[in-house]
Protein backbone atom coordinates (compact mmCIF):
# COMPACT_ATOMS: atom_id res chain seq x y z
CA UNK A 1 0.00 0.00 0.00
CA UNK A 2 1.14 2.92 -1.19
CA UNK A 3 2.15 6.01 1.98
CA UNK A 4 1.45 8.93 -1.12
CA UNK A 5 -1.76 7.78 -1.60
CA UNK A 6 -4.08 11.09 -2.23
CA UNK A 7 -7.73 11.23 -0.94
CA UNK A 8 -10.03 12.86 -3.97
CA UNK A 9 -11.72 15.80 -2.68
CA UNK A 10 -14.84 14.41 -4.14
CA UNK A 11 -14.82 12.07 -1.51
CA UNK A 12 -13.54 13.98 1.23
CA UNK A 13 -16.75 15.85 0.51
CA UNK A 14 -18.70 12.74 0.50
CA UNK A 15 -17.81 11.42 3.97
CA UNK A 16 -18.94 14.70 5.38
CA UNK A 17 -22.53 12.65 5.17
CA UNK A 18 -21.65 9.49 6.84
CA UNK A 19 -24.51 8.54 9.24
CA UNK A 20 -23.11 8.73 12.80
CA UNK A 21 -19.88 10.46 11.71
CA UNK A 22 -21.75 13.80 10.82
CA UNK A 23 -21.42 16.96 11.96
CA UNK A 24 -24.32 19.48 12.18
CA UNK A 25 -23.63 23.01 9.99
CA UNK A 26 -24.64 26.34 12.22
CA UNK A 27 -21.94 28.50 11.17
CA UNK A 28 -21.94 31.75 9.47
CA UNK A 29 -19.39 34.24 8.48
CA UNK A 30 -19.86 36.18 11.62
CA UNK A 31 -19.36 33.04 13.86
CA UNK A 32 -16.09 32.33 12.31
CA UNK A 33 -14.77 36.01 12.57
CA UNK A 34 -16.07 35.64 16.14
CA UNK A 35 -14.27 32.14 16.47
CA UNK A 36 -11.26 34.17 14.91
CA UNK A 37 -10.99 36.94 17.05
CA UNK A 38 -12.11 35.11 19.32
CA UNK A 39 -9.01 32.13 19.96
CA UNK A 40 -6.52 34.66 18.75
CA UNK A 41 -6.84 37.60 20.99
CA UNK A 42 -5.30 35.81 24.34
CA UNK A 43 -2.30 34.84 26.10
CA UNK A 44 -0.28 36.26 22.85
CA UNK A 45 -1.49 40.18 24.17
CA UNK A 46 -2.07 39.55 27.94
CA UNK A 47 1.47 37.44 28.69
CA UNK A 48 3.77 37.25 25.60
CA UNK A 49 4.10 40.69 24.85
CA UNK A 50 5.66 41.73 28.08
CA UNK A 51 7.70 38.98 28.53
CA UNK A 52 9.47 38.81 24.64
CA UNK A 53 9.62 43.33 25.00
CA UNK A 54 11.57 42.04 28.02
CA UNK A 55 13.79 39.62 26.55
CA UNK A 56 14.21 39.58 23.31
CA UNK A 57 12.87 42.88 20.99
CA UNK A 58 12.22 45.90 23.72
CA UNK A 59 9.84 48.68 22.23
CA UNK A 60 10.60 46.78 18.57
CA UNK A 61 8.08 44.11 19.82
CA UNK A 62 5.88 46.29 17.62
CA UNK A 63 8.03 45.34 14.51
CA UNK A 64 8.00 41.32 15.71
CA UNK A 65 4.29 41.71 15.57
CA UNK A 66 4.19 43.28 12.00
CA UNK A 67 6.95 40.36 10.67
CA UNK A 68 4.77 37.51 12.17
CA UNK A 69 1.50 39.38 10.80
CA UNK A 70 2.75 39.41 7.50
CA UNK A 71 4.02 35.62 7.63
CA UNK A 72 0.33 34.76 8.85
CA UNK A 73 -1.07 36.77 6.27
CA UNK A 74 0.66 34.93 3.51
CA UNK A 75 -0.14 31.33 4.78
CA UNK A 76 -3.70 33.38 5.30
CA UNK A 77 -4.27 33.38 1.78
CA UNK A 78 -3.33 29.70 1.00
CA UNK A 79 -5.57 28.09 4.04
CA UNK A 80 -8.27 30.69 2.71
CA UNK A 81 -7.95 28.71 -1.18
CA UNK A 82 -8.13 25.39 0.67
CA UNK A 83 -10.45 25.87 2.87
CA UNK A 84 -13.34 27.55 0.92
CA UNK A 85 -12.12 24.57 -1.69
CA UNK A 86 -12.56 21.37 0.31
CA UNK A 87 -14.83 22.41 3.33
CA UNK A 88 -13.84 19.33 5.57
CA UNK A 89 -12.85 19.23 9.03
CA UNK A 90 -9.44 18.65 9.67
CA UNK A 91 -7.90 21.76 8.27
CA UNK A 92 -4.06 21.06 6.86
CA UNK A 93 -4.47 17.54 7.94
CA UNK A 94 -7.23 17.11 4.98
CA UNK A 95 -5.55 19.66 2.53
CA UNK A 96 -2.27 17.76 2.57
CA UNK A 97 -4.55 14.50 2.21
CA UNK A 98 -5.38 16.03 -0.67
CA UNK A 99 -2.51 17.38 -2.44
CA UNK A 100 0.75 15.50 -1.03
CA UNK A 101 -0.24 11.72 0.15
CA UNK A 102 -1.38 9.85 3.24
CA UNK A 103 1.97 10.01 5.23
CA UNK A 104 2.22 13.52 4.70
CA UNK A 105 -1.54 13.97 5.54
CA UNK A 106 -0.62 11.80 8.58
CA UNK A 107 1.92 13.71 9.61
CA UNK A 108 0.19 17.27 9.52
CA UNK A 109 -2.52 16.05 11.31
CA UNK A 110 -0.14 14.75 13.89
CA UNK A 111 1.58 17.73 14.26
CA UNK A 112 -1.86 19.43 14.41
CA UNK A 113 -2.77 17.74 17.49
CA UNK A 114 0.31 18.55 19.19
CA UNK A 115 -0.31 22.41 18.47
CA UNK A 116 -4.01 22.73 19.71
CA UNK A 117 -3.14 20.50 22.55
CA UNK A 118 -0.35 22.54 23.78
CA UNK A 119 -1.96 25.74 22.60
CA UNK A 120 -5.04 25.27 24.97
CA UNK A 121 -2.71 23.94 28.09
CA UNK A 122 -0.77 27.41 27.30
CA UNK A 123 -3.68 29.34 27.18
CA UNK A 124 -5.03 27.90 30.35
CA UNK A 125 -1.96 28.24 32.13
CA UNK A 126 -2.28 32.11 31.23
CA UNK A 127 -6.21 31.91 32.18
CA UNK A 128 -5.39 30.87 35.94
CA UNK A 129 -2.40 33.22 36.15
CA UNK A 130 -5.26 36.15 35.85
CA UNK A 131 -7.59 34.63 38.21
CA UNK A 132 -5.63 34.43 40.46
CA UNK A 133 -4.02 37.93 40.24
CA UNK A 134 -7.79 39.04 40.22
CA UNK A 135 -9.21 36.95 42.69
CA UNK A 136 -5.73 37.43 44.81
CA UNK A 137 -5.86 33.71 45.54
CA UNK A 138 -2.99 31.02 44.68
CA UNK A 139 -4.14 28.58 41.85
CA UNK A 140 -1.17 26.19 42.15
CA UNK A 141 -0.96 24.01 45.04
CA UNK A 142 1.97 21.25 45.56
CA UNK A 143 0.87 17.80 45.55
CA UNK A 144 3.57 15.58 46.59
CA UNK A 145 6.47 18.28 45.94
CA UNK A 146 5.08 19.03 42.46
CA UNK A 147 2.83 22.22 41.45
CA UNK A 148 -0.35 21.39 40.22
CA UNK A 149 -2.73 24.03 38.64
CA UNK A 150 -5.94 23.64 39.72
CA UNK A 151 -7.14 26.67 38.51
CA UNK A 152 -6.35 25.72 35.12
CA UNK A 153 -7.04 22.27 34.92
CA UNK A 154 -10.74 23.55 36.13
CA UNK A 155 -11.24 26.08 33.11
CA UNK A 156 -10.48 23.10 30.68
CA UNK A 157 -13.21 20.78 32.88
CA UNK A 158 -16.01 22.95 32.36
CA UNK A 159 -15.07 24.18 28.68
CA UNK A 160 -14.68 20.57 27.36
CA UNK A 161 -18.60 20.03 28.63
CA UNK A 162 -19.54 23.30 26.89
CA UNK A 163 -17.67 22.10 23.78
CA UNK A 164 -19.74 18.89 24.12
CA UNK A 165 -22.99 20.61 24.22
CA UNK A 166 -23.44 21.88 20.83
CA UNK A 167 -20.87 24.36 18.23
CA UNK A 168 -23.82 27.11 17.87
CA UNK A 169 -24.04 27.19 22.09
CA UNK A 170 -19.98 27.43 22.07
CA UNK A 171 -20.54 29.93 19.45
CA UNK A 172 -22.93 32.25 21.11
CA UNK A 173 -20.77 32.01 24.46
CA UNK A 174 -17.37 32.99 22.50
CA UNK A 175 -19.45 35.94 20.65
CA UNK A 176 -20.27 37.70 24.45
CA UNK A 177 -17.01 36.90 25.35
CA UNK A 178 -15.08 38.29 22.18
CA UNK A 179 -16.97 41.70 22.76
CA UNK A 180 -15.84 41.97 26.04
CA UNK A 181 -12.27 40.80 25.26
CA UNK A 182 -12.19 43.48 22.31
CA UNK A 183 -13.28 45.84 24.57
CA UNK A 184 -10.71 45.71 27.13
CA UNK A 185 -8.13 45.87 24.48
CA UNK A 186 -9.68 49.12 23.60
CA UNK A 187 -9.64 50.29 26.71
CA UNK A 188 -5.97 49.66 26.69
CA UNK A 189 -5.16 51.20 23.79
CA UNK A 190 -7.44 54.30 24.71
CA UNK A 191 -6.62 55.00 28.18
CA UNK A 192 -2.91 54.08 27.76
CA UNK A 193 -2.15 56.34 25.09
CA UNK A 194 -2.21 59.16 27.76
CA UNK A 195 0.58 57.38 30.17
CA UNK A 196 2.99 57.02 27.40
CA UNK A 197 6.43 58.11 27.79
CA UNK A 198 8.53 58.81 24.28
CA UNK A 199 11.40 57.82 26.47
CA UNK A 200 10.57 54.66 27.22
CA UNK A 201 10.41 53.74 23.50
CA UNK A 202 14.32 54.92 23.06
CA UNK A 203 16.30 52.41 22.06
CA UNK A 204 13.23 51.37 19.73
CA UNK A 205 15.56 48.48 19.12
CA UNK A 206 18.26 47.45 21.99
CA UNK A 207 21.84 47.24 21.33
CA UNK A 208 22.40 43.27 21.30
CA UNK A 209 24.39 42.10 24.29
CA UNK A 210 25.32 38.22 24.99
CA UNK A 211 23.02 36.68 26.70
CA UNK A 212 23.32 35.86 30.36
CA UNK A 213 25.09 33.01 31.29
CA UNK A 214 22.26 31.78 33.46
CA UNK A 215 20.60 30.72 29.81
CA UNK A 216 23.93 30.44 27.75
CA UNK A 217 22.93 27.07 26.94
CA UNK A 218 23.06 25.52 23.52
CA UNK A 219 19.41 23.98 24.08
CA UNK A 220 18.10 27.49 24.76
CA UNK A 221 19.81 29.24 21.78
CA UNK A 222 17.96 29.33 18.11
CA UNK A 223 18.91 27.16 15.93
CA UNK A 224 19.79 29.87 13.17
CA UNK A 225 22.42 30.85 15.90
CA UNK A 226 23.66 27.33 15.76
CA UNK A 227 23.94 26.76 12.30
CA UNK A 228 25.96 30.06 11.50
CA UNK A 229 27.83 29.57 14.82
CA UNK A 230 26.46 33.43 16.34
CA UNK A 231 27.20 34.00 19.83
CA UNK A 232 24.19 33.81 22.17
CA UNK A 233 22.33 36.96 22.01
CA UNK A 234 19.82 38.95 23.50
CA UNK A 235 18.12 42.16 21.49
CA UNK A 236 19.21 43.72 18.56
CA UNK A 237 17.78 42.62 15.23
CA UNK A 238 18.61 38.58 15.93
CA UNK A 239 16.23 39.73 19.19
CA UNK A 240 13.73 41.51 17.63
CA UNK A 241 13.33 38.23 14.80
CA UNK A 242 13.61 35.19 17.65
CA UNK A 243 10.08 37.43 19.80
CA UNK A 244 8.66 37.64 15.90
CA UNK A 245 8.70 33.83 16.34
CA UNK A 246 7.56 33.02 19.80
CA UNK A 247 4.99 36.51 19.31
CA UNK A 248 3.90 34.11 16.38
CA UNK A 249 1.75 32.28 19.29
CA UNK A 250 -0.36 35.26 19.27
CA UNK A 251 -1.57 34.69 15.76
CA UNK A 252 -2.55 31.37 16.41
CA UNK A 253 -6.42 31.38 15.51
CA UNK A 254 -6.70 32.21 11.88
CA UNK A 255 -5.57 28.34 10.72
CA UNK A 256 -8.35 26.88 13.31
CA UNK A 257 -11.04 29.04 11.50
CA UNK A 258 -10.52 26.24 9.21
CA UNK A 259 -11.14 22.93 10.96
CA UNK A 260 -14.86 24.47 11.21
CA UNK A 261 -15.05 24.35 7.77
CA UNK A 262 -17.75 21.46 7.87
CA UNK A 263 -19.45 23.17 10.09
CA UNK A 264 -20.07 25.77 8.04
CA UNK A 265 -23.63 26.90 6.27
CA UNK A 266 -21.91 28.64 3.03
CA UNK A 267 -18.18 27.87 3.54
CA UNK A 268 -17.26 28.59 -0.04
CA UNK A 269 -18.30 32.67 1.39
CA UNK A 270 -17.51 32.48 4.48
CA UNK A 271 -14.48 30.94 5.40
CA UNK A 272 -11.81 33.70 3.47
CA UNK A 273 -14.10 36.16 5.29
CA UNK A 274 -13.59 34.85 9.14
CA UNK A 275 -10.02 34.21 8.31
CA UNK A 276 -8.53 37.54 6.70
CA UNK A 277 -11.09 39.40 8.70
CA UNK A 278 -10.03 38.30 11.87
CA UNK A 279 -6.44 38.35 10.90
CA UNK A 280 -6.34 41.68 10.28
CA UNK A 281 -8.85 43.02 13.15
CA UNK A 282 -6.19 41.46 15.41
CA UNK A 283 -2.84 42.72 13.88
CA UNK A 284 -3.73 46.44 14.17
CA UNK A 285 -4.83 45.51 17.95
CA UNK A 286 -1.31 43.82 18.38
CA UNK A 287 0.45 46.33 17.13
CA UNK A 288 -1.12 49.38 19.05
CA UNK A 289 -1.22 47.56 22.10
CA UNK A 290 2.39 46.49 21.99
CA UNK A 291 2.91 50.50 21.54
CA UNK A 292 1.23 51.42 23.83
CA UNK A 293 2.41 49.54 26.73
CA UNK A 294 6.43 49.48 25.78
CA UNK A 295 5.66 53.23 25.70
CA UNK A 296 4.16 53.33 29.18
CA UNK A 297 7.02 51.26 31.16
CA UNK A 298 10.72 50.33 30.61
CA UNK A 299 10.32 47.05 28.60
CA UNK A 300 13.06 45.45 31.26
CA UNK A 301 10.18 45.47 33.68
CA UNK A 302 7.58 43.80 31.28
CA UNK A 303 8.45 40.49 32.03
CA UNK A 304 5.58 39.44 34.60
CA UNK A 305 3.06 36.74 34.75
CA UNK A 306 0.70 39.86 33.73
CA UNK A 307 2.21 42.51 32.63
CA UNK A 308 -0.69 44.85 30.90
CA UNK A 309 -2.46 44.78 34.42
CA UNK A 310 1.05 46.24 36.26
CA UNK A 311 1.76 48.32 33.81
CA UNK A 312 -1.49 49.95 34.34
CA UNK A 313 -0.97 49.55 38.37
CA UNK A 314 2.67 50.75 37.72
CA UNK A 315 1.02 54.18 36.75
CA UNK A 316 -1.85 54.58 39.23
CA UNK A 317 -4.35 53.60 37.77
CA UNK A 318 -4.98 50.73 39.85
CA UNK A 319 -8.63 50.49 38.36
CA UNK A 320 -8.00 49.79 34.96
CA UNK A 321 -5.06 47.30 35.89
CA UNK A 322 -7.62 45.35 37.95
CA UNK A 323 -10.64 46.01 34.87
CA UNK A 324 -7.32 44.49 32.41
CA UNK A 325 -6.89 41.25 35.14
CA UNK A 326 -10.77 40.78 34.39
CA UNK A 327 -10.58 41.01 30.87
CA UNK A 328 -7.48 38.25 30.71
CA UNK A 329 -9.92 35.93 32.68
CA UNK A 330 -12.75 36.53 30.56
CA UNK A 331 -11.42 36.54 26.87
CA UNK A 332 -8.76 34.44 27.40
CA UNK A 333 -11.70 31.99 28.01
CA UNK A 334 -12.31 32.04 24.43
CA UNK A 335 -9.41 31.27 23.29
CA UNK A 336 -9.21 27.97 25.30
CA UNK A 337 -12.95 26.85 24.16
CA UNK A 338 -11.87 27.24 20.03
CA UNK A 339 -8.58 25.88 20.61
CA UNK A 340 -10.17 22.51 21.78
CA UNK A 341 -12.37 22.94 19.32
CA UNK A 342 -9.72 22.92 16.52
CA UNK A 343 -8.16 19.98 18.12
CA UNK A 344 -11.10 17.73 18.65
CA UNK A 345 -12.03 18.46 14.56
CA UNK A 346 -8.32 17.63 13.73
CA UNK A 347 -8.44 13.91 15.16
CA UNK A 348 -11.82 13.17 14.84
CA UNK A 349 -11.05 13.94 10.23
CA UNK A 350 -7.89 11.64 11.35
CA UNK A 351 -10.51 9.02 12.75
CA UNK A 352 -12.94 9.04 10.26
CA UNK A 353 -10.17 8.21 7.96
CA UNK A 354 -9.43 5.23 9.66
CA UNK A 355 -5.67 6.47 10.80
CA UNK A 356 -7.14 6.77 14.28
CA UNK A 357 -9.16 4.50 16.19
CA UNK A 358 -12.80 4.65 14.46
CA UNK A 359 -14.64 5.13 17.83
CA UNK A 360 -12.94 8.06 17.81
CA UNK A 361 -14.97 10.29 15.59
CA UNK A 362 -18.74 9.37 17.27
CA UNK A 363 -20.85 12.14 16.79
CA UNK A 364 -23.45 12.51 19.30
CA UNK A 365 -26.96 11.77 18.34
CA UNK A 366 -28.28 15.10 20.00
CA UNK A 367 -25.60 18.02 19.55
CA UNK A 368 -24.16 16.76 16.32
CA UNK A 369 -20.36 17.47 17.94
CA UNK A 370 -17.00 15.00 18.10
CA UNK A 371 -18.18 14.23 21.77
CA UNK A 372 -15.65 11.36 22.40
CA UNK A 373 -12.78 13.14 20.82
CA UNK A 374 -13.74 16.25 22.45
CA UNK A 375 -13.64 14.25 26.14
CA UNK A 376 -10.16 12.75 24.95
CA UNK A 377 -9.23 16.45 24.18
CA UNK A 378 -10.43 17.64 27.47
CA UNK A 379 -8.55 14.92 29.80
CA UNK A 380 -5.28 15.60 28.02
CA UNK A 381 -5.24 19.73 28.02
CA UNK A 382 -5.91 18.88 31.48
CA UNK A 383 -3.39 16.88 32.28
CA UNK A 384 -0.85 18.98 30.81
CA UNK A 385 -2.19 22.61 31.51
CA UNK A 386 -2.01 20.88 35.80
CA UNK A 387 1.07 19.59 35.49
CA UNK A 388 3.65 21.84 32.68
CA UNK A 389 5.55 24.87 32.68
CA UNK A 390 3.99 27.53 30.28
CA UNK A 391 7.83 28.43 28.77
CA UNK A 392 8.22 24.95 27.79
CA UNK A 393 4.98 24.18 25.96
CA UNK A 394 4.83 28.22 24.00
CA UNK A 395 7.78 27.29 21.90
CA UNK A 396 6.37 24.09 21.22
CA UNK A 397 3.12 25.50 19.72
CA UNK A 398 5.11 27.46 17.38
CA UNK A 399 6.71 25.19 15.24
CA UNK A 400 3.88 22.81 14.96
CA UNK A 401 2.13 25.78 13.90
CA UNK A 402 4.83 26.74 11.36
CA UNK A 403 5.10 23.54 10.08
CA UNK A 404 1.70 23.43 9.92
CA UNK A 405 1.84 26.24 6.91
CA UNK A 406 4.61 25.07 5.44
CA UNK A 407 2.81 21.95 4.15
CA UNK A 408 -0.41 24.32 3.30
CA UNK A 409 1.78 26.51 1.58
CA UNK A 410 3.22 23.89 -0.99
CA UNK A 411 -0.72 21.83 -0.99
CA UNK A 412 -1.41 25.02 -2.62
CA UNK A 413 1.03 24.49 -5.59
CA UNK A 414 0.61 20.70 -5.53
CA UNK A 415 -3.09 21.23 -5.94
CA UNK A 416 -3.10 23.81 -8.31
CA UNK A 417 -1.30 21.52 -10.86
CA UNK A 418 -2.92 18.23 -9.89
CA UNK A 419 -6.78 19.71 -9.91
CA UNK A 420 -6.49 22.69 -12.14
CA UNK A 421 -10.67 21.74 -12.75
CA UNK A 422 -11.66 22.62 -9.16
CA UNK A 423 -13.37 25.38 -8.63
CA UNK A 424 -11.94 27.79 -6.38
CA UNK A 425 -14.00 30.47 -4.44
CA UNK A 426 -11.09 32.32 -3.00
CA UNK A 427 -7.88 31.80 -5.23
CA UNK A 428 -4.45 32.79 -3.73
CA UNK A 429 -2.83 35.62 -6.02
CA UNK A 430 0.47 35.06 -7.58
CA UNK A 431 0.94 31.24 -7.44
CA UNK A 432 3.44 29.53 -7.03
CA UNK A 433 5.37 32.63 -6.01
CA UNK A 434 3.02 33.72 -2.72
CA UNK A 435 3.06 30.13 -1.40
CA UNK A 436 6.64 29.64 -1.99
CA UNK A 437 7.44 33.34 -0.20
CA UNK A 438 4.87 32.23 2.65
CA UNK A 439 6.66 28.24 3.16
CA UNK A 440 10.91 29.82 3.40
CA UNK A 441 9.27 32.56 5.74
CA UNK A 442 7.62 30.02 8.38
CA UNK A 443 10.72 28.25 7.64
CA UNK A 444 12.79 30.92 8.69
CA UNK A 445 10.85 31.64 11.77
CA UNK A 446 11.32 27.91 12.54
CA UNK A 447 15.23 28.06 12.01
CA UNK A 448 14.75 30.83 15.17
CA UNK A 449 13.43 28.87 17.71
CA UNK A 450 15.59 27.34 19.98
CA UNK A 451 17.24 23.97 19.41
CA UNK A 452 15.08 22.16 22.70
CA UNK A 453 12.32 23.30 20.78
CA UNK A 454 13.57 21.55 17.64
CA UNK A 455 14.96 18.46 19.61
CA UNK A 456 11.37 18.07 21.28
CA UNK A 457 9.74 18.60 17.95
CA UNK A 458 11.30 15.54 16.26
CA UNK A 459 10.99 13.35 19.18
CA UNK A 460 7.41 14.33 18.75
CA UNK A 461 7.52 13.26 14.50
CA UNK A 462 8.96 10.85 15.45
CA UNK A 463 6.24 8.77 17.52
CA UNK A 464 3.85 9.70 14.75
CA UNK A 465 5.79 8.21 12.24
CA UNK A 466 5.77 5.24 14.31
CA UNK A 467 2.39 5.69 15.27
CA UNK A 468 1.11 5.84 11.42
CA UNK A 469 3.20 2.47 10.46
CA UNK A 470 2.07 0.49 13.76
CA UNK A 471 -1.36 1.81 13.15
CA UNK A 472 -2.24 4.21 10.73
CA UNK A 473 -1.37 2.62 7.07
CA UNK A 474 -2.91 -0.45 8.01
CA UNK A 475 -6.29 0.82 8.62
CA UNK A 476 -6.61 3.54 6.59
CA UNK A 477 -10.06 3.28 5.02
CA UNK A 478 -8.37 4.68 1.80
CA UNK A 479 -6.03 2.16 1.86
CA UNK A 480 -8.51 -0.55 2.60
CA UNK A 481 -10.69 0.61 -0.86
CA UNK A 482 -12.93 2.26 1.60
CA UNK A 483 -12.40 5.17 -0.02
CA UNK A 484 -13.50 5.06 -3.73
CA UNK A 485 -12.47 8.05 -6.09
CA UNK A 486 -15.21 9.42 -7.90
CA UNK A 487 -14.70 8.87 -11.65
CA UNK A 488 -12.61 11.55 -13.13
CA UNK A 489 -11.40 13.01 -10.02
CA UNK A 490 -7.14 12.66 -9.57
CA UNK A 491 -7.76 10.11 -6.49
CA UNK A 492 -4.45 7.51 -6.56
CA UNK A 493 -5.19 5.02 -3.81
CA UNK A 494 -2.46 3.27 -5.58
CA UNK A 495 -0.98 -0.16 -4.14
Amino acid sequence: MSIWRTKSIEQSIRDTDEPGHRLRKDLNGFDLIVFGIGVIIGTGIFVVTGRQAADNAGPAIVVSFLIAGLVCALAAMCYAEFASTVPVAGSAYTFGYASLGEFVAWIIGWDLVLEFTLAASVVAVGWSGYAGDLLGVPTTIEVAGWPVNIGAMFIVLVLGVLGVLGTKLSGRVSAVIVAIKVGIVLLIICVGVFYIRVANWTPFIPEAIDRPAATDSIGHTPLTQVLLGLEPSQYGIWGVIAAASVVFFAFIGFDIVATTAEETKNPKRDMPIGIFGSLIIVTVLYMAVAAVVTGMRPYTELGTDAPLAEAFRAVGADWAGTLISLGGVIGITSVILVLMMGQSRVAFAMSRDGLLPRGLSKTHPRFGTPYVMTIVTTVAVMVLAGLVPIGTLEEMVNIGTLFAFVVVSIGVIVLRRTRPDLPRAFRAPWVPVLPIVAALACVWLMLNLTVDTWLRFLVWMAIGVAVYFLYGRRHSRLGRGEGVAAPGSAESGSA
